[in-house]
């Protein structure tokens, strides 16, 4: 006899809540059971197209029969409640980063959730992508022996809305995390932050006392370098790299195109296409194989990776580089 198919809610039905609910929605073991936001025109809209109900009160999804789990979608100003919430109700959580702004709120709930069996997962999802983890993997398996150095380069192809600038709780906390999380992919332990960030061409970022342009340096434990470069602008789209330097060799992950064709003439060679637009397409896999590793956890009970202790982590990495652009001077943590 076949397992029953699980059965998640969507908090959220904005641009994020919407990758999610397309990935449920098609997912071959999953039903989306209902999508919930205030908003809840936008979430007729996405419930029309992916087959499912509406809801406006949060709790009308906590009212779900043989609800499984929840993926949290929405503003992060509600993803402490939401999770708290969720877990009281027995339900797994798959949540967007960052849990909270404020690390002391973030803090808070890790106090209040205490010892819990239902699995919570944080939404870095580029651990999941096919070409970062088989570089992983083989750093991992000794393929280039020691790791001295890894470099993270990451690049936004325009600016997001000034709106969402000033909420997002600057470059660090909304951009840089992911790649802080990625560092500590390779190197879980890091001793020390340093940070520098620059306006080179955004008014609008400026105004709102935040950076376009960051360089972090982290090392590690065993003495790794990290660097991650960041930009909210790229003018050949998006630009997702990661290089893995060792006591033995190199493995890097280039950007991806919408081909490998590749062009060779008098004018140049190896000409190629622009990345890839944006995250949604950049990482489609990633989202899909993120969902996949969220129900196993759900069946087997098994603890989620990234899970809410790297969604700690990463946000006090934020912070430190945060302080040392302020600063000029290194963090340790």
């Amino acid at each position: 006899m076949s397992e029953r198919r699980l059965r998640l809610a969507l908090f959220g039905s904005g641009r994020i809540g919407q990758v999610h609910a397309r990935s449920v929605a098609t997912h071959p073991d999953i039903d989306l059971a209902v999508i919930a936001d205030p908003f809840v025109e936008g979430a007729r809209r996405l419930a029309a197209e992916t087959g499912t109900k509406a809801v406006a009160d949060p709790e009308e999804v906590f009212a779900e029969a043989d609800l499984d789990g929840v993926v949290i979608a929405s503003p992060t100003s509600t993803h402490v409640d939401l999770i708290t919430r969720s877990r009281a109700h027995g339900l797994a959580v798959l949540c967007e980063k960052p849990i909270d702004l404020d690390i002391d709120t973030v803090l808070e709930c890790r106090d209040k959730l205490g010892d819990t069996t239902s699995p919570i997962m944080l939404g870095f999802n580029r651990r999941f992508d096919p070409h970062f983890a088989a570089v992983r993997g083989r750093v991992a398996a000794g393929e280039i022996g020691t790791l001295e150095q890894l470099t993270i380069i990451s690049r936004d192809p325009a600016p997001a809305p000034v709106d969402y600038i000033a909420g997002s709780g600057g470059i660090f906390r909304d951009m840089t995390i992911h790649d802080l999380d990625m560092a500590r992919f390779f190197v879980p332990d890091i001793v020390e932050v340093t940070a520098v960030g620059s306006n080179v061409f955004s008014d609008d970022i400026k105004r709102y006392d935040d950076y376009d342009s960051v360089v972090v340096t982290l090392r590690g434990r065993g003495g790794e370098l990290i660097t991650i470069t960041n930009s909210r602008h790229c003018a050949y789209g998006y630009d997702q790299r990661l290089e893995a330097f060792g006591s033995t060799g190199m493995l890097s992950a280039g950007n991806v195109t919408e081909t490998t064709v590749r062009k060779f003439g008098s004018e140049g060679t190896e000409g190629a296409g622009p990345c890839l637009p944006f995250f949604l397409e950049r990482y489609a896999e990633a989202y899909r194989a993120e969902l996949d590793a969220f129900a196993h956890s759900i069946r087997t009970g098994e603890p989620c990776t990234p899970g809410f202790d790297d969604g700690v982590t990463a946000l006090v990495l934020a912070n430190a580089a945060e302080e040392s652009a302020r600063t000029g001077k290194t963090v340790t943590v």
